[in-house]
């Protein structure tokens, strides 16, 4: 009975991690939070259709066919889907990764491709070698996660957290007046954009040595509020064979929609495709023949194995720019959001910020 009932504890867990990770996300009509929903009874609705889905089982293994043919059947309520919020796509994420140790169906900072695009000028591998970086400010943008708020033997704060990137991650440490500053930024899974000055280390003055170079924290915001704050001017470049009239009209929709106080300048540019050749140097190697086995025995054979180098010449096409065109507007003015620039990209518009 014992294992029996630690059997089903298992299977409700897997099925619980299932959901966890999206494996049911297939199924049109539900979404994740529905299935972990409690309707103020203290059960889920996706324990409640694992216990429909065992009684309406037994149900069907236990009907009796009568004497007139017809069977007797318990008549068992099926579970009704729960009405409820939908979670974020960071609580989403959070739980794949918490389940399966990676994220499934996207990556948190996805959200934030143009933040991280036009307001990150370093990668966090750089704060490995920060001897390079003496003297500048990196900026940076990812989750923080792994917070540790400490108390010194001296009573004052300080703490310890990761930034998660892409690809990468890396412990920070927080002290004094930058920790009592920063400090209601350090979340457990916040999207944070980070500004840091590489300073010189301190110097010991009884042995004169120099220490690894030191951070000082600069600045640290939400990620959402990057774009409006730093965002300033949307530079568009456009092609002059692109503005035709649709074009143009529903560049103006998008505009009219999206109205605010940032300025847009226009890139007109004629371009030109040109065709030139390239020199490739490419090398073959020697592929063994029969004849090759018989020019062993001769004395060319190291020349006969020596891989022959060839050059090839290929034609590359290039896009040229004949004349271009800046005309920043007066009068329009436009709110730069990651919905907007996100439109542009289904238009095929290319654009800069700043």
């Amino acid at each position: 009975m014992a294992k029996r009932i630690d059997l089903r504890a298992a299977n409700k867990k897997a099925i619980e991690n299932l959901a966890l990770a999206g494996g049911f996300d297939s199924f049109e009509g539900t979404t994740r939070a529905q299935y972990f929903h409690d309707d103020g009874d203290g059960i889920t609705f996706y324990e409640k259709a694992i216990r429909y889905g065992s009684k309406f089982q037994e149900n069907e293994n236990s009907s009796q066919v009568s004497l007139f043919g017809e069977t007797s059947e318990v008549q068992i309520d099926e579970p009704v889907v729960p009405p409820c919020e939908d979670w974020s796509t960071m609580e989403k994420l959070a739980k794949e990764k918490e389940v399966v140790g990676i994220y499934i169906s996207g990556h948190p900072l996805d959200d934030f491709r143009f933040e991280m695009k036009y307001f990150c000028n370093s990668r966090l591998e750089s704060l490995k070698s920060m001897n390079e970086f003496v003297g500048k400010n990196l900026n940076f943008a990812g989750i923080i996660n792994n917070v540790q708020h400490r108390v010194a033997k001296n009573g004052k704060g300080w703490a310890v957290f990761n930034l998660e990137g892409y690809d990468e991650s890396y412990e920070f440490k927080i002290f004094g007046e930058e920790y009592l500053k920063f400090r209601h930024f350090l979340i457990q899974n916040n999207f944070a954009f980070i500004k840091i000055l590489i300073k010189d280390g301190w110097v010991n003055h009884d042995t004169g040595k120099k220490s690894d170079p030191r951070m000082q924290f600069v600045e640290i915001r939400q990620l959402q509020d990057i774009l409006e704050a730093f965002a300033k001017k949307l530079i568009l470049l456009l092609n002059i064979k692109d503005l035709q009239t649709e074009f143009i009209h529903k560049l103006s929709d998008l505009f009219n929609q999206n109205k605010g106080d940032n300025s847009v300048t226009f890139e007109i540019m004629e371009l030109e495709k040109i065709k030139r050749l390239v020199e490739v140097e490419t090398t073959n190697e020697f592929e063994e023949t029969d004849d090759a086995v018989f020019a062993d025995e001769s004395d060319d054979t190291d020349a006969s194995l020596e891989d022959t180098k060839t050059k090839e010449v290929n034609e590359v096409e290039e896009i040229k720019v004949v004349t271009k065109l800046s005309m920043p507007s007066r009068r329009l003015k436009i709110k730069i959001s990651a919905e907007l620039l996100q439109e542009l990209e289904k238009m095929q518009i290319n654009f800069k910020l700043n």
